[in-house]
């Protein structure tokens, strides 16, 4: 074979059978494996990182740091991800974004078929060319609509995020089947709500996508209901700090599962966006991830601000924030908060945020702006959990309902649908029927 060897990084606890034995057979030579022990998921990710070529990635599927997460880091490297699942371990490693399985304990034949199946061999420097295609991540045949309400602090936010979802809820179309995520870094959502639990909510939901699929029935059960407004709500980090736990292939197949759980998810989240290109550090990006998630995954993304000085500046800042992130204009929906109630006062701030925004000079401008007026007492509101009056709720849910009904589903960032085996004789079968001629071609029946 001209030296050619499958070069093999393997992760597993130290005391391993299997990981014992694989070292052995690649030292007497019962297989052609390099196999290269890791300790920690940190020593596999300084492995990976430092430009040597390997064939797979052997995973004890038994480690907490193996999990979705691990594993599309993995799948973007181009690295077949062999996973060696346990007996009484019922997870679907596929789903997850595992190449294949093995038993354990770990056969040397089945190992050798899989690495000859899924990987390629590894000669010399100058002739090594892994090209491995990343496989496709699963997607959700059927998603929610997502809208995220975002705007700089103090400016109404959550009050709107609240009386928005009431609204939606209130439509027949939806039947009630709505959900409020609180998925701010300095959540509010539950001091709004008096809730008395802080758990479950959005690091509960997290942590069911890392290592797994939670059915619909288990994502609903993450919500509690607000029976007097109808919809249900998540709730959001316990501390500010919490953002270290929320990783972000978990974060977004958690966003994912919330769509497939209801008809619209209505996300109250930050208005910090930067990434690391704008700042050049990856930990301001983990900090504002669901942030930029939530904003780019969203079908309509409003902006909140008050009719002030700091609060029109901070609008403006904020539209170029999203244009930045490819947030298209026609997605963009501005909403005044306490806005003034005179027909002209609202005409000359609306020409004022269209002079500073230049939004007659961009083809794909904002949306809007849509007016809520002031309204006395809604502190009151949210301490007696009672239903916000139409003044608060229609001038939003009107827009919002009406925006939905022409915007397309947003597809940006989504990957291929995987595809789904088969069970033969569940579709229907093809038949020629004697009465059709030829040129009509076969017929289709329906299998009961």
């Amino acid at each position: 074979m001209n030296g050619e060897r499958y070069v093999v990084v393997g992760l597993a606890h130290v005391r391993s059978n299997w990981f014992t034995d694989v070292a052995r057979w690649a030292t007497a030579g019962s297989l052609p494996v390099e196999f290269v022990k890791c300790l920690s998921p940190e020593e596999l990710r300084v492995r990976l990182a430092s430009g040597r070529l390997f064939s797979a990635a052997l995973l004890d599927g038994r480690l907490p740091a193996v999990d979705r997460d691990l594993l599309a880091t993995l799948t973007d490297l181009g690295l077949p991800s062999l996973v060696v699942q346990a007996a009484s371990d019922d997870r679907d490693w596929a789903m997850l974004g595992s190449t294949a399985t093995l038993p354990d304990p770990v056969e040397r034949a089945t190992l050798f078929d899989l690495l000859a199946t899924h990987c390629q061999m590894i000669g010399a420097v100058d002739e090594a060319d892994v090209d491995v295609p990343a496989a496709p991540a699963h997607s959700a045949p059927w998603r929610g609509r997502l809208v995220a309400v975002t705007g700089r602090p103090g400016m109404g936010v959550s009050t709107l995020s609240v009386a928005l979802a009431q609204a939606l809820a209130d439509d027949p179309r939806y039947g009630g089947d709505v959900v409020l995520a609180d998925l701010a870094r300095h959540a509010h959502q539950a001091i709004l709500h008096d809730a008395r639990d802080i758990v479950p909510g959005i690091q509960e939901l997290v942590e069911a996508h890392r290592s797994g699929r939670p059915t619909i029935q288990q994502i609903s059960e993450l919500a509690f209901h607000v029976e007097v407004r109808r919809y249900r709500l998540l709730l959001g980090l316990r501390r500010p700090r919490d953002w270290v736990t929320i990783r972000s292939r978990a974060f977004g197949a958690a966003l994912d599962g919330l769509r497939r759980s209801a008809r619209i998810v209505v996300a109250d989240t930050d208005a910090d966006l930067e990434g690391e290109a704008d700042t050049g550090s990856f930990d301001i990006e983990d900090r504002n991830l669901m942030a930029r998630d939530t904003t780019r995954a969203a079908d309509l993304v409003i902006v909140v601000a008050t009719p002030s000085t700091s609060g029109i500046h901070g609008l403006v800042g904020h539209l170029e924030d999203l244009r930045n992130l490819a947030v298209p204009g026609e997605r963009t929906l501005v909403v005044i908060n306490r806005g003034p109630r005179l027909a002209r006062g609202r005409a000359e701030l609306t020409r004022a945020i269209a002079n500073l925004t230049d939004a007659a000079k961009r083809p794909d401008s904002y949306r809007g702006p849509v007016y809520v007026s002031e309204r006395r007492h809604v502190d009151r509101l949210h301490d007696d959990l009672s239903r916000f009056p139409p003044a608060l709720t229609a001038p939003i849910g009107d827009a919002v309902r009406d925006l939905l009904d022409r915007l397309p589903n947003n597809t940006q960032g989504e990957t291929e649908t995987q595809a789904v085996p088969i069970t033969p004789g569940t579709l229907g079968r093809w038949t020629e029927r004697d009465d059709v001629e030829d040129l009509e071609g076969p017929s289709w029946e329906a299998t009961s």
